[in-house]
């Protein structure tokens, strides 16, 4: 401390006549130096750097502040993407669920339709057998009776002779005659 003093005193006593010189004392002069720049700019440069740090802080808890809002809405974000995520899930089991249940209701519609349509079938199919069967049963009776009434009409004209013919027909005329008598 005893140099710092001597080399104000020193500055101050500096004879200002006659020679120029140089102060020697390295260790003395960047003392008084340092402490006068530190000095000035501990007293010009608080307020500057004062202010450079509170902006700098300022900006980093905004920084902070705003990634924690667009945390939180990412968060949100992801929760509603979940939640939507979660619903699409349950209504596509839904879906599939009611997709299999309406496959097997078509499954059995569609049987239970080809059932009936050859239960139908079968009763048609019966009944034109039926009906055929019917019919070939008339055509052949027909036949039979036609042959049958030839036969008979064929004996009849070769049994026959007129007088026979006469007498069968008075007879019938007289059979007529008595069940038209009963009627009246």
């Amino acid at each position: 401390m005893k140099n710092v003093t001597d080399s104000c005193v020193f500055f101050v006593h500096w004879p200002s006549a006659g020679s120029f010189g140089f102060n020697t004392d390295i260790l003395a002069t960047n003392l008084i130096n340092l402490s006068v720049v530190f000095g000035v700019l501990i007293f010009f440069g608080k307020g500057v750097l004062s202010d450079l740090l509170d902006n700098r802080k300022q900006r980093i808890l905004n920084t902070i502040r705003n990634s924690e809002e667009l945390r939180g809405k990412a968060i949100e974000q992801l929760e509603r993407a979940r939640a939507r995520v979660k619903k699409v899930e349950m209504e596509a089991d839904q879906f599939r669920v009611n997709g299999y249940s309406e496959i097997e209701r078509e499954k059995m519609n569609l049987i239970n339709s080809t059932y009936k349509t050859l239960e139908q079938l079968e009763n048609y199919k019966n009944e034109t057998i039926n009906f055929e069967q019917q019919k070939a049963i008339n055509e052949v009776r027909q036949r039979v009776f036609q042959q049958a009434l030839q036969g008979a009409l064929g004996t009849l004209n070769s049994c026959l002779n007129n007088e026979l013919h006469l007498r069968t027909i008075n007879a019938n005329i007289g059979m007529f005659g008595a069940m038209n008598e009963i009627t009246n």
